[in-house]
């Protein structure tokens, strides 16, 4: 299944837009749920799936894989995103000084205190899914729409809130760099069809239609042993390559995610096309992508009980409109 384009392989040059254009071609899901749709994959997950997710919960165990939502985080301003910045409105000392109770209470005393915050952030600054209408190509979104949906209004089709009642299923853990005797996969490594399948069969696992897939490139681990995100984002990254499209494409899956910043191998396989599975996956095929996810604490407890299935929770916020939302995703087994 280690398939990039015809053409591309009987000459030997470098892929470019028109391998793009024959993956779009080849996969595109425009249609396929009928000319309104605006969930994608997420029409493979049938209520029958969700139920046999839940027979697979033994210990209860919950284990999230969010990164925190503050101001460590990996983000250094590349395309606008920045940290979370947390900000308290009501705190401790205002309830010391008695302020809500003027505020709110007319003066009378009623003994209640309390405090509150809020959180300035992009919403795709941290552990998020993009939605299909996050990527435009040749002016047009996920299933034909026009680009001019997506006004300073929002995603007018498409939102990420047409998953908050999905993202609910059997999750699947493939672990690369565990499959190959390595800590972590070196920035800049495409990972193909046959590296999945031998992260799978190690795994001893199988891919099935409507699954959640996290694909664990170790990333994360590489960051917390150098102590620093370096270039983590937007920098050179391991991650999906061409050579995976028709093996995701194929498998049917509900999504994907990694622990990357953006999912696909940097730099790009393609010198003349920026993130060219974004343009497949999410445009055409209709594909879920979730990014910045933390899987090492999934990865170790799958290691120690050998267990890489699980039921997978993680819906987006129901935003508004919006094209991406932070979420706390979480495997339980």
């Amino acid at each position: 299944m280690n398939r990039t384009s015809t053409a591309t392989r009987e000459s030997g040059n470098a892929p470019t837009i028109e391998t793009v254009r024959e993956f779009c071609e080849r996969h595109s899901n425009w249609g396929r749920w009928g000319d309104d749709d605006e969930r994608g994959t997420l029409n493979h997950v049938t209520a029958e799936d969700v139920a046999a997710a839940a027979r697979l919960v033994r210990s209860g165990k919950v284990i999230s894989m969010a990164l925190p939502f503050d101001e460590n985080g990996p983000q250094r301003g590349t395309f606008n995103r920045y940290n979370p910045i947390h900000l308290m409105t009501r705190d401790g000392a205002d309830a010391l000084a008695g302020t809500s109770v003027r505020d709110f209470y007319g003066g009378v005393d009623r003994h209640f205190r309390g405090t509150d915050d809020m959180v300035i952030m992009p919403l795709q600054c941290g552990t998020q899914w993009d939605s299909l209408a996050h990527v435009v190509y040749d002016d047009k979104i996920y299933n034909g729409y026009s680009a001019d949906v997506v006004s300073s209004k929002g995603a007018l089709k498409n939102g990420v809130s047409n998953a908050a009642g999905g993202m609910v299923g059997r999750g699947v853990l493939l672990d690369v760099p565990r499959s190959m005797g390595v800590p972590w996969l070196e920035p800049g490594t495409p990972i193909g069809a046959d590296d999945l399948d031998r992260a799978a069969k190690q795994a001893g696992v199988s891919v099935r239609r409507g699954d959640f897939v996290f694909v664990r490139t170790g990333v994360m681990a590489r960051v917390r042993d150098e102590g620093t995100w370096g270039d983590y984002a937007g920098g050179p990254a391991p991650g999906l390559g061409l050579a995976s499209i028709d093996w995701v494409a194929e498998h049917e899956i509900a999504a994907v995610a990694t622990d990357t910043w953006g999912m696909e191998v940097l730099p790009n396989e393609t010198p003349d096309v920026f993130q060219p599975l974004h343009i497949v996956f999410i445009v055409h095929l209709g594909l879920w992508v979730g990014e910045i996810y933390d899987l090492e604490p999934l990865a170790d407890d799958c290691a120690a009980d050998g267990v890489h299935e699980f039921m997978f929770c993680g819906p987006p916020l129901p935003f508004t409109h919006a094209v991406g939302s932070p979420l706390n995703p979480v495997a339980i087994k």
